[in-house]
């Protein structure tokens, strides 16, 4: 680590203040200060007098330390002793009564209650403040960040209006909608609004703001539906704003920030402006922006194409946040702290730089990484390594080495859902064919250990799926089969289970194209052919994407492959047939005897199939099979449907006979087999399931359930 000693000096470090000492000792030995009341809440022995201002550091010491709780806030309740006016609970974990009783009494100015425990939601936090008709007057400050709303009728119940002296509110990463900005912008003194990461579509109600909103924060607004001109439109009208923050760390396309720029006499108050992250900006375009506005001290320029003229050094009075040199990076550092994407970036970009420093430099980790607390916040050794893994590029092979273990991805806890984002997003950055095998090994096994939520809202990043189906392409010109191919595969298949945004991309971005080719360019390799066919099959379960499966070359291949000697592959490609012929002669849109010839060949093919020796695929859900079990014009799609529930049942009883009783199965299973049109052979594999059912519920009842479908690795 011989790098490290570029920015770490054990002997530079400053000693804390004694007031920051004695508010650490205080705070982690409160209950030798203390007597417990009969609610369990903490009270000082002494009625001991606080200044104003200690008694504020005491609750954010003890708030930052972990301390704080529905017993040691109980502290706070005499008033008279402590009187607190800036308070702040971060990620605090006390009850909305311990709040109210505790914090709702004082005359408060500020209150920071950035991710604080989910006991305490916004709609506790409004209600609980609008008991002290001093707080609806005196507050001027609040931050929420990271909160939960609830339900929208709670939402309703409680207003931001309420409070009236309300001059600055933070409400980024919560759940917040329209309605609620509605509200907000009828605030009468408010001044200040950050919306980074809510859910609002539309940002007009900000014009009822036009006439005092000085810094207006956007950052990452991720379901807006505005179009450019009509965002414009209202930022333009903002006539006082000062700070207007644009930046969005997912590296979104929008050309909002270019239009942004073009605009003459815009914004004429402005003097900071934060575009980060966003694309076709130019130091040209931003030149002719600040210089139309001398005022400016700040403009946000990661992660874009722009900073790199001497005039955006950042060097001289306008502060600048970017990539080209050290004050650059540095101001990026301090300034997006709590926004990862952008501090992954500024630190890569700072690994950069270390080739020309000769000396070490303490300064730079010590005023932008250390204090900011970065390297503490991660708990766990996996976190550490996937941070140095973005961090030292000369790390990074041993990092993807140590982390490529079945045992501890499959084992260890740590957050899998980030690190296959990591991953991923190094992934989408380098080519390093060794770096890249292993990269994409990791994820396919991480892909099928998350849930069916994460699975979805990974795959729904369009950059992931287009990633993957890069590297498929390449190896499918390259003609090459090798662990790399065979991973991707997997990552792709894991992605798109139960995920029909993931699906879509798939195929809006050529993937069926793509895997056709793949099937014509291996056509003896089964191990591949098992995966595009298990892929596909998660497609073809998207009702709304069968009429893009609905073409004669691809059911040319998927009926050759139905008679493949690999049962494995054969499996596959009769699933795809049955979901595609499952809706009836309507919703067929080829020839109506090449449907009626493809359900002849499934029905004879399946019943051919021998009893596999191990499990094929492993499943999450019944659900997709149920509306194939009720097809009776069709046994061909029942057939295939009950062969599939046999098999896994048989395999794994314990599983999946949980999974099939507690989804109702046993139901729809005694429906099949006592239904007057349901083909014998359908009802022989039904009665078989519903036997092996019954066994199961004698014997263990009816347990937890913990399915889930995955791609085999």
């Amino acid at each position: 680590m011989a790098m490290a000693s570029l920015f770490l000096n054990a002997d530079d470090a400053s000693p804390a203040s004694l007031t920051d000492l004695c508010l650490t000792y205080v705070s982690q030995n409160l209950e030798c200060f203390c007597t417990k009341l009969p609610d369990g809440s903490l009270c000082f022995r002494e009625a001991v007098l606080f200044p104003q201002e200690l008694a504020d550091q005491l609750l954010a010491k003890m708030a930052t330390e972990g301390l704080l709780n529905d017993s040691t806030v109980g502290v706070f309740r005499n008033c008279e002793y402590l009187r607190l006016r800036r308070a702040c609970i971060r990620t605090a974990r006390i009850s909305a009564e311990a709040f109210q009783k505790a914090l709702c009494p004082h005359r408060l100015l500020e209150l920071d209650a950035t991710r604080v425990n989910a006991d305490l939601t916004i709609p506790d936090i409004l209600h609980r403040l609008a008991t002290n008709k001093y707080c609806q007057e005196s507050l001027q400050r609040l931050v929420l960040t990271g909160l939960t709303m609830c339900s929208l009728v709670e939402q309703s119940r409680y207003r931001f209006s309420t409070l009236l002296g309300l001059r600055s509110l933070s409400l980024a990463n919560v759940d917040f909608y329209d309605s609620g900005l509605v509200d907000v912008c009828s605030l009468p003194r408010l001044e200040s609004l950050d919306l980074s990461n809510t859910s609002v579509t539309n940002l007009s109600p900000l014009l009822g703001l036009k006439e005092r909103l000085r810094s207006l924060t956007l950052h990452q607004l991720k379901r807006l539906e505005m179009s450019t001109a009509q965002l414009l439109g209202v930022i333009g009208q903002l006539n006082v704003l000062q700070h207007l923050d644009i930046s969005d760390d997912k590296q979104f396309t929008s050309d909002v920030a270019r239009q942004l720029l073009a605009q003459r006499g815009i914004l004429p108050a402005l003097v900071s402006l934060d575009v980060s992250g966003r694309k076709q900006v130019t130091d040209a375009a931003v030149r002719a922006f600040v210089e139309e506005r001398p005022g400016m001290t700040f403009v946000g320029l990661l992660a874009t194409d722009a900073g790199f003229s001497d005039f955006l050094s950042g060097e001289g009075n306008l502060k600048v946040t970017g990539e080209a040199n050290e004050t650059q990076i540095c101001e990026a550092l301090r300034r997006y702290s709590e926004r990862e994407g952008f501090v992954r970036e500024a630190l890569f970009h700072l690994f950069s730089l270390t080739h020309v420093m000769e000396k070490p430099r303490p300064d730079i980790l010590k005023n932008n990484v250390s204090r900011r607390n970065l390297f503490t916040q991660s708990r766990r050794f996996l976190q550490v390594l996937l941070f140095f893994c973005f961090v030292f590029l000369q790390l990074q092979k041993n990092c993807l080495l140590s982390l490529c273990s079945d045992r501890i991805l499959q084992e260890v806890p740590f957050n899998r859902f980030e690190a296959a984002k990591l991953v991923m997003q190094w992934l989408c950055n380098h080519e390093d064919q060794n770096m890249q095998r292993m990269a994409v090994a990791i994820i396919s096994i991480l892909a099928a250990k998350l849930s069916t939520e994460q699975t979805a809202q990974l795959g729904a990043e369009l950059f992931i799926v287009k990633q993957l189906l890069h590297i498929v392409r390449q190896k499918a010109n390259q003609n090459v089969v090798d662990a790399t191919l065979k991973f991707t595969l997997s990552a792709l298949w894991n992605l798109t289970d139960e995920s029909p945004t993931t699906c879509r991309h798939f195929i809006e971005n050529q993937g069926l194209d793509l895997f056709i080719k793949v099937l014509e360019s291996f056509p003896n390799e089964s191990s591949i052919q098992q995966k595009v066919l298990g892929l596909l099959n998660n497609i073809a379960e998207v009702r709304e994407l069968h009429a893009e499966l609905m073409v004669q070359s691809f059911l040319d291949h998927i009926s050759a492959l139905l008679h493949s000697p690999e049962v494995e592959v054969s499996y596959f490609a009769a699933g795809i047939l049955a979901h595609l012929t499952s809706r009836g002669e309507e919703a067929w849109v080829l020839s109506p005897g090449l449907r009626c010839t493809l359900l002849e060949q499934l029905h004879a093919v399946i019943m051919k199939w021998p009893t596999p020796e191990c499990e094929m695929v492993a499943y999450r859900s019944f659900n997709p099979f149920f509306p194939l079990l009720e097809c009776f014009h069709t046994p061909g799609v029942q057939l295939w449907a009950a062969w599939a529930m046999q098999h896994v049942c048989s395999k794994n009883a314990s599983r999946y006979c949980s999974m099939l009783l507690e989804e109702g199965g046993l139901d729809q299973l005694e429906l099949v087999h006592t239904h007057p049109q349901t083909h014998r052979d359908v009802k022989l594999l039904a009665e078989s399931i519903l036997d092996s059912l019954q066994r199961h519920r004698a014997r263990t009842g009816q347990p937890a359930h913990t399915g889930r479908r995955l791609a085999p690795q």
